[in-house]
């Protein structure tokens, strides 16, 4: 999968941009506060219909702007054997689904108007959106971002949803899976709550039947969690080895209690429904979860040096890439923000010489590390984009102010043009065919899945 140009306009910090990034590394260099990872932001929203930074959409739109316009080109990789098996039962583990705009390699156009007030718009191929759900799969993303630290050091609530965020860009069917679960456990949790500790015949029927819901949803869940964790493992120990230069027996575990019990997840949720009565919340299912890490047979979030954990953190994003690009034999695009920041040089010398195969993107406020060879150098200045020629300079053409080839999105801002350089360019944004036309399906809010590994 390859993002083969981009559009903004009004999006963050720029009024309009256009970016063909190369089709191996592209490496997106300047200092704080330039913008660099907005452009990143903005190609991991059109996957997901959120911003991996956890910014709300209006905080999207530049201030000043009623709303903005993000725009791609993603060309689908062509078909590829699949190496690893559908795992499980029909209808368990992590198998893809058929995807014929990723296994054709066709372009994929998407189209998005993102508003300060209001609802979103997205269209697909000129076609609306009829719910947040169809665009997944439609282009896959991995974001490694220094946040990601949290996801060894942070609570379970992290490590829980790098799981379900990789078991939705493997098949579609867990978005609705994971929602359907979020769905009962809120119910569940507003019956028990009103409750207030009473186990009358109303409220114990009306559990019944949210606990045989929950025992369904919650099973399918553990049974793909189960499937996964068993295909990164192999995954994130290489990943890690390689990243940390250093060899280490690193573990992932899952087995929560209630996949212990006799019962399954239905006799733990009777089992425990007095505590959960006495209490209010449901203390027992898939949403008190642990995926469990350890290096060297000790727990990494209390154990594990600050290096050994930001070595693992960026080597389970690697993994789930990895295990996403076999199963679906499609690569995701690998944005990597402010990767160096958070690895000592050595460990950056190494992710650039061990970097998956297909399109990466990368924002870097310092030097690139030796013997980076990236297909495209973009700094990024005040919101400019400039093509790098390696000494920290660049040119700028086509700044007219007007008319920034978004249409529709009320854009006035400075258009930039480059000269290509090794299969990856950067434009002024008053290219011809830029403007994004109408943008007019709506979408769902409540419905945004994640196509994020």
């Amino acid at each position: 999968m390859r993002l083969q140009r981009l559009w903004l306009g009004d999006f963050r910090s720029y009024a309009a941009a256009v970016l063909e990034p190369a089709p191996g590394l592209t490496a997106i260099v300047g200092a704080n506060g330039q913008g660099k990872s907005n452009l990143l932001e903005a190609v991991a929203w059109l996957a997901t219909l959120a911003s991996f930074r956890g910014a709300p959409d209006h905080a999207l739109v530049r201030v000043g702007a009623a709303e903005a316009v993000v725009r791609a080109e993603v060309v689908g990789d062509a078909p590829v054997h699949r190496v690893a098996p559908l795992p499980a039962a029909p209808g368990d583990g992590v198998g893809a689904e058929p995807d014929e705009a990723v296994a054709s390699g066709r372009v994929v156009l998407l189209e998005a108007l993102i508003r300060a007030n209001g609802r979103d718009q997205v269209l697909v191929n000129r076609q609306k959106l009829r719910r947040a759900r169809d665009l997944l799969g439609s282009v896959r993303v991995t974001v490694f971002s220094p946040d990601d630290l949290a996801l060894v050091k942070g609570g379970p609530g992290e490590r829980r949803r790098l799981l379900d965020d990789a078991l939705v860009a493997l098949a579609i069917k867990h978005d609705a899976l994971r929602g359907d679960l979020d769905r009962v456990l809120r119910q569940r949790g507003t019956l028990l709550r009103q409750a207030g500790g009473r186990a009358t015949v109303e409220v114990t029927a009306t559990l019944d039947v949210w606990d045989a819901k929950l025992a369904e949803l919650g099973e399918a869940t553990g049974r793909a969690r189960a499937a996964l964790v068993d295909r990164l493992q192999p995954a994130a120990s290489t990943a890690y080895d390689q990243v940390a230069t250093a060899s280490a027996h690193v573990t992932l575990g899952y087995d929560p209690p209630w996949r212990r019990h006799d019962g399954g997840l239905a006799g733990a949720l009777e089992a425990g429904r007095t505590e959960d009565l006495r209490r209010g919340v449901s203390t027992v299912g898939p949403h008190r979860d642990e995926l469990e890490l350890a290096v060297d047979g000790m727990p990494a979030r209390t154990h594990a040096s600050q290096g050994e954990q930001r070595s693992l953190a960026l080597a389970l994003r690697l993994a789930t890439h990895a295990v996403v690009t076999d199963v679906t034999g499609s690569s995701p695009i690998l944005l990597l923000d402010d990767v160096f920041s958070e690895l000592d040089p050595a460990r950056s010398h190494a992710l650039l010489e061990h970097l998956p195969p297909g399109q990466a993107l990368l924002t870097t406020a310092g030097p690139l590390p030796e013997g980076a060879t990236p297909g495209l150098v973009v700094r990024v200045e005040g919101g400019d984009l400039l093509e790098d020629d390696g000494l920290g300079g660049g040119r700028v053409h086509g700044a007219g102010r007007q008319g920034a080839g978004v249409e529709g999105a009320g854009v006035e801002g400075v258009g930039l043009a480059g000269l290509g350089l090794a299969g990856g360019r950067v434009h002024g944004a008053g290219v011809e065919g830029a403007g994004a036309g109408p943008v007019a399906a709506t979408v769902d809010d409540g419905e945004a899945g994640a196509g994020a590994a």
